[in-house]
């Protein structure tokens, strides 16, 4: 079966986060830094061969002195960003190990991730070549104009709301990068569908959650929590897809 390298863009400037002190990957999370939860769940994998972290080039010298002993025991390759998000996975998709035949791209402030998602995410992307996880759509859309008023409802039938990791063939990811241009995506998915190639959404969870306010790192903590209980919770389906 194929092996999987994973890129963590940690590059952002977290300018909604509202902390003087850490930029929100960076926080302190139940006792560890917000993306070194991200990374231990691909780390204990025996389908993962590599993990590659990217943060900020204004990032490394602090990076480095708080976190060098952790990326050495780990085995965790760091590189540096560029400008955008795309310009950071490119740079980090340049140290894809040669060995990985595909590449999962996972936003380092998830940090609430369980196994059983990356199981189903990661069987179907060896069925279809490009898949991410997503959830549903569940409430009520409004388009809104520049002065606040509402100018339409928008069905949510067929609309989900897309999540990390997104996991695609190495080649293929290669080749979106490739031809990008300067078009800015707002995700890798979008990449590989300007190339006409299909991706497939694999159901994802709400606890998924991307942190981006002090507010979610405080819900992050209670879904950690909840996690640890996962045996019990795919007792009771919450993890069938």
């Amino acid at each position: 079966m194929g092996k999987f390298s994973v890129i963590l863009p940690a590059a952002g400037q977290s300018t909604r986060f509202g902390d003087r002190f850490y930029k929100k990957v960076f926080a302190p999370l139940a006792d560890r830094p917000v993306w070194l939860h991200s990374a231990e769940r691909f780390l204990a994998r025996n389908d993962v061969i590599q993990v590659i972290l990217v943060i900020s080039p204004e990032d490394s010298e602090e990076f480095h002195a708080r976190f060098a002993a952790n990326v050495l025991i780990l085995g965790i390759d760091v590189t540096t960003g560029g400008e955008s998000r795309s310009d950071s996975i490119a740079k980090g998709l340049a140290m894809v190990h040669p060995d990985a035949e595909f590449v999962a791209v996972h936003d380092a402030a998830r940090p609430c991730l369980a196994d059983a998602w990356i199981d189903r995410l990661f069987r179907k992307v060896r069925e279809v070549d490009a898949a991410m996880l997503a959830v549903p759509v569940a409430a009520t859309l409004k388009k809104v104009n520049s002065e606040g008023q509402i100018e339409q409802t928008i069905s949510r039938e067929q609309v989900w709301e897309a999540q990390t990791p997104q996991v695609f063939r190495k080649d293929l990811l290669v080749q979106a990068y490739a031809n990008r241009d300067n078009f800015e995506a707002t995700d890798d998915a979008q990449l590989v569908e300007r190339l006409g190639k299909p991706v497939h959404v694999v159901r994802g969870s709400a606890m998924n959650l991307k942190i981006t306010t002090k507010e979610d790192l405080m819900l992050a903590k209670h879904i950690l929590s909840v996690l640890r209980q996962s045996g019990e919770l795919e007792s009771l389906g919450l993890f069938d897809q």
